[in-house]
């Protein structure tokens, strides 16, 4: 019972080298699910690009090795019981939030959130200054301001935004941008501040013929019955229909397409599922007409980002 990963290794690699090249000074983003590789797995390309990286919550620091320095997204929150590392970046992006690492009792430094278009999180620029004093007076080091801009709109659209969001902000902190694309540059042509690409999805995912998902075929069955699957689903019973149970499921993060529709696919056709995946096991409905077998393949049709593959083919 396998989900794999393959990945085209050599236009991969070239893939991760022109992005850096393209946009500059880059902070390589490894967090979540490691955007479908793992993040054990891609640290070591994230420290082949910069001695920074950056990780979504204080609970990914121990995937962060001692000689790189970890800034980590999302702001701690009062959940969070402790913070692993003394010298991770934290972000900030309110007093309340100041007030959380002063009832934790840590000095880390931190970078400032800034309010975009996406109204997630992030300080207005005009409250930008006041927040930075603070901090400084409680005895952070502020490292950076931050603009977590939204993935609607052109890069143009993001430039434009970046443009205006710098200019509030004071000039002697460098200036963290997501979602920029190449469009960067007129940023950085616009404005004083040292620029920084923050970037995941683009640097590991961008071209996504590099990469392919498939799940094996465990077992095949005959549907002589009226129900299968967990929740009795019906069935058209009848000797061309065939149960298809291939090897993964919602344990996986595998499951229906956005429009209900099955993931999956064999020989450039989609199988329907007779029921939503569950755990390890998925169950699929083919006929006489199509149907693998038993030690096949098929082609699974899922967001890079929620998925934890079993296996990494490199090839």
């Amino acid at each position: 019972m396998t989900l794999r990963l393959t990945v085209e290794s050599r236009a991969w690699r070239e893939h991760v080298r022109n992005v850096v090249a393209t946009f500059g000074d880059v902070l390589p983003v490894v967090k979540g699910n490691g955007y479908g590789f793992g993040c054990a797995e891609l640290m070591p390309h994230a420290q082949a690009i910069s001695s920074n990286v950056a990780v979504g919550t204080v609970y990914e620091l121990a995937d962060v090795a001692a000689s790189q320095r970890a800034f980590v997204l999302t702001p701690v929150g009062v959940g969070v019981g402790d913070v692993a590392r003394r010298d991770a970046v934290l972000a900030i992006a309110s007093m309340h939030d100041l007030g959380v690492l002063k009832q934790l009792g840590v000095a880390n430094p931190v970078v400032i959130k800034i309010e975009s278009s996406m109204h997630r999180y992030g300080i207005t620029t005009t409250e930008a200054a006041e927040l930075r004093k603070r901090a400084e007076a409680a005895g952070h080091q502020v490292v950076a301001w931050s603009v977590h801009l939204p993935l609607a709109g052109s890069d143009a659209d993001h430039a434009d935004e970046a443009i205006a969001i710098a200019g509030g902000l004071a000039t002697d902190l460098p200036l963290h941008l997501s979602h920029i694309g190449a469009a960067v540059q007129r940023v950085r042509a616009s404005t004083a501040h040292h620029v920084v690409v923050r970037t995941g999805t683009h640097l590991w995912l961008g071209d996504k013929s590099m990469v392919a998902l498939h799940a094996d075929v465990i077992a095949i069955r005959a549907a002589t019955y009226g129900t299968a699957g967990y929740r009795a689903t019906q069935i058209s019973a009848g000797t061309d229909t065939r149960l298809v149970m291939v090897g993964c499921g919602s344990s996986h993060g595998v499951g229906a397409l956005d429009d209900g529709h099955s993931p999956f696919h064999f020989a450039r056709q989609r199988l329907a599922m007779l029921e939503p995946p569950h755990m390890h096991t998925t169950m699929l409905c083919g006929s006489d007409n199509l149907y693998p077998h038993e030690g096949d393949w098929v082609d699974v049709q899922q967001p890079m980002t929620r998925v934890y593959p079993d296996v990494i083919a490199w090839r």
